[in-house]
């Protein structure tokens, strides 16, 4: 039963109720708000499902702000599903960028930083309790004092980085030589960024991704319309439903200061749309402002000696999760043995991102030889990087259509059962997660179909 309570805040609707394991509060855009009816209550349910899914098979721990950190897009205590899921999500962006074209050099920079810089809107601090302690109980200080000995103490403060930008900026000057000093080349980097949470005061952690792309300033907007139709695809790529997945440019009202074009890549939530990905043409300025102006250092062969323009690509992978969860989930009738019909829920996640490719069962029988099959097989997997649930494990006495059933739902592509039939014959079940047939097939050929399966479709 839905417990449902609605609050507007800020132009904004929250619904909220309590699952079995904990309260999660759903936030729906005033954009998407409509008059209760049909098309609403389904929105909801079908929230309300996903994020329940998440909690039960392990994508998300539980708690209502974690739940509602998820759901915003935010960094939040992933399980050890989301954990992976997130790592294979980051290790294609990685691959898709670095080797999708030469020139693309990774870098690493510090989340934070004590070089003194002057305080801005929009900059977060670390500030020990007690110096900000000590700093606001000089009581021989007025007004106009107390407030200049909070902005030296915040001044002196090490800073938090709010996104990767500023990092390959800097690391500009030191990459010029790697390329002998020619354009157009890239920095990739991921990564943890703090970001002011709305209305609260208080920051929260966002993984990023970021490519930023250097070229002549002949070029720069040919290289935007080059990156928002490879990212696109990327996206798309991954998705159920490709066309939940759409770029639109920026309006010239909501450019960033620096920025003479942007674009954005949307995913439509149930809840309405959201970004995933934003890229701008930056020009110059910023990188001109990094290393104080001076242009005889920045200048490149390119044909004329002009400082590069920049075009930045920046990826909120917290949110890429939820998008993904959100595109791959089904619902699907079933009949079981009985011949009932049944709602089968199901994560068709891409077999590249799917965070378990195969999970191990014992049907009745020796089960000391079956365990031990069991235990070969596995080792077998992980030498060749194919992740596994040892079902086998589980003490549970547990049928094959609820098994069936939990797989589905966490996503895990392939379910084997090994049986009697294994020990004389070699033969073993295989059920697919997308078709749910059952194959029977020799345990030799086993680990060859899995990879050549995963890799064909990560070749599409």
């Amino acid at each position: 039963m839905l417990t449902l309570c609605v609050r507007n805040v800020l132009s904004r609707r929250f619904f909220t109720f309590k699952t079995k394991r904990c309260t999660v509060t759903l936030l729906l855009l005033q954009h998407s708000w409509r008059r209760c009816s049909t098309a609403q209550t389904e929105t909801l349910d079908r929230v309300r499902m996903l994020l329940q899914l998440c909690v039960d098979r392990y994508y998300v721990s539980p708690g209502q702000t974690n739940v509602e950190l998820f759901q915003r897009g935010l960094c939040c205590n992933y399980g050890p599903l989301g954990m992976e899921l997130r790592r294979n999500l980051l290790d294609q962006w990685w691959h898709s960028v670095t080797k999708s074209r030469a020139q693309v050099f990774g870098i690493n920079t510090l989340s934070g930083s004590r070089e003194t810089a002057a305080l801005g809107q929009g900059q977060l601090r670390i500030v020990e309790y007690e110096h900000l302690k000590q700093s606001v109980e000089q009581k021989e200080l007025n007004k106009e004092q107390l407030i200049q000995e909070v902005h030296m103490l915040l001044q002196r403060s090490p800073s938090m980085r709010t996104n990767l930008l500023q990092g390959a900026l800097e690391q500009f000057v030191p990459s010029l030589e790697l390329v002998n000093r020619k354009l157009p080349f890239g920095l990739a980097e991921t990564g943890l960024c703090f970001q002011p949470s709305e209305g609260s005061g208080c920051s929260a952690e966002v993984t990023q991704t970021s490519l930023v792309w250097f070229c002549s300033p002949r070029t720069s907007s040919q290289w935007l319309d080059h990156w928002t139709r490879q990212r696109l695809k990327w996206w798309r790529k991954f998705a159920l439903s490709p066309s939940s997945f759409s770029s639109s440019e920026v309006q010239q009202e909501e450019l960033e200061e620096a920025a003479s074009r942007g674009v954005r890549i949307i995913y439509d939530f149930p809840w309405g749309q959201e970004i995933v990905e934003t890229l701008w043409s930056r020009g110059d300025a910023e990188l001109l402002s990094i290393h104080k102006g001076a242009r005889s250092k920045l200048q490149c062969r390119d044909g004329r000696k002009s400082v590069p323009h920049v075009v930045s690509i920046t990826a909120n992978m917290d949110r890429g999760v939820m998008a993904f969860l959100s595109n791959s989930l089904q619902q699907l009738k079933r009949e079981d043995s009985k011949q009932k019909l049944h709602q089968r829920k199901v994560l068709k996640l891409h077999p590249v991102l799917a965070p378990i490719k195969v999970a191990l069962n014992i049907s009745r029988g020796a089960t000391v030889e079956l365990r031990q099959v069991c235990e070969g097989l596995l080792q077998e997997f992980l030498e060749a990087k194919i992740s596994v649930w040892p079902g086998y494990l589980e003490t549970l006495l547990t049928s094959m259509e609820q098994l069936n059933a939990k797989y589905d739902e966490m996503g895990v592509l392939f379910t084997i059962v090994i049986g009697e039939n294994t020990l004389e014959s070699g033969l073993l079940q295989v059920r697919n997660r997308d078709t749910t047939i059952k194959e029977t097939m020799h345990i030799s050929e086993i680990k060859n179909f899995l990879f050549r399966y995963i890799s064909a479709t990560d070749n599409i």
